[in-house]
């Protein structure tokens, strides 16, 4: 596996970024341009992660393709598969997305996330999406969320199987799937499960150390990784046993000097 920065690292060229991704020691990146740049610089970019053995893990999409708003819809659908072609193009190792809500917040949690119509609506955007693209070198996929789908391993399976397409595969962040206490109190067995369902599947991770929250209500919270209680190294070998390039990103943490130290403790595991 390898370890990479899911976060914005700063950079304004191709030689700043590489200089980043050397201080920190990482072996994997998200991708270090956007699909606007002119050419040479993509082309730069990319002999770059080459010649330093870098793996490009992810592209985001990270809009809402079920926008209640038409327009906001269609636009939103139409930036995904202009992602994907960028995933494709730039060789990442996958296209990610949330399935989206039925509400004007794009990660938000409304009852009409679980509707049938908005669950067929989904598999038919991503299809659609998938389909309209045909990638040959990337995959789409969705990562999992709180309260939207998919949120159990079980879900992504079976989202897997409606969707029906061969470029459709898995994000994995078990993290985002710990929603429940009997899911943090048995979290590894939580995670291995996770692993074992999707395993064949998965083409990006995401470590995230998570701890119960001090209210009298369950309230499962992010933390820096270290802090919480996630066993990493069973995450590290999980992911190992599925990819020895699978790329395992640290995220949403509020600065550099949090990435370095997060990354530090991971790399001393």
């Amino acid at each position: 596996m390898r370890l990479g920065i899911n976060g914005d690292l700063g950079h304004k060229n191709p030689d700043e970024w590489i200089a980043q991704i050397r201080k920190y020691g990482v072996r994997a990146a998200v991708a270090p341009m956007t699909k606007d740049a002119p050419e040479e610089v993509k082309r730069e970019y990319i002999r770059l992660a080459k010649q330093e053995d870098i793996v490009i893990g992810e592209v985001g999409v990270w809009n809402n393709v079920m926008a209640p708003d038409e327009a906001e819809r269609k636009a939103a659908v139409t930036y995904a598969k202009e992602q994907l072609a960028f995933a494709d193009e730039i060789g990442a190792r996958c296209c990610v997305n949330v399935a989206g809500a039925a509400g004007e917040v794009w990660d938000g949690y409304y009852e009409e996330n679980y509707s049938q119509e908005t669950y067929e609506r989904i598999i038919d955007t991503t299809r659609d999406i998938i389909d309209s693209v045909k990638p040959k070198r990337t995959f789409f996929t969705l990562e999992p969320m709180y309260w939207m789908h998919p949120d159990s391993p079980e879900d992504y399976l079976k989202m897997r199987k409606d969707i029906d397409r061969e470029r459709f595969a898995v994000h994995l962040d078990y993290a985002n799937m710990i929603t429940s206490f009997s899911r943090y109190h048995h979290r590894s067995a939580f995670i291995a499960e996770c692993f074992h369902k999707l395993g064949p599947y998965v083409k990006s991770v995401h470590a995230k150390d998570v701890i119960l929250g001090p209210t009298p209500t369950v309230c499962i919270r992010e933390t820096l990784p270290g802090t919480g209680k996630i066993d990493f190294r069973q995450v590290f070998r999980l992911a190992d046993e599925l990819d020895r390039d699978m790329p395992v990103f640290v995220e949403h943490l509020s600065s550099l000097e949090e990435y370095g130290k997060a990354l530090r403790y991971l790399q001393s595991l």
